[in-house]
């Protein structure tokens, strides 16, 4: 499922990426790797406020939406 339709408090493991390119590198760079754990700390109509590594980073739904979690 994408990363993007977890709610808030919602913890799940990074399964794989389906942006390609730069974009893949982009997101690879922020910490978003298959295996590691994200959690949703906030949302709101255009992104989310995830903890990926002990960071809290913000990222919009359109990204969210390539990150797929299990």
């Amino acid at each position: 499922m994408p990363l993007a339709m977890l709610s808030q408090g919602e913890s799940r493991t990074i399964t794989s990426l389906s942006a390609a390119g730069e974009m893949k590198q982009h997101l690879n760079d922020m910490g978003f790797i298959p295996g590691q754990t994200v959690t949703v700390m906030g949302e709101s109509n255009s992104g989310l406020i995830l903890q990926i590594k002990g960071t809290r980073l913000a990222l919009n739904r359109g990204l969210a939406q390539k990150i797929l979690v299990s």
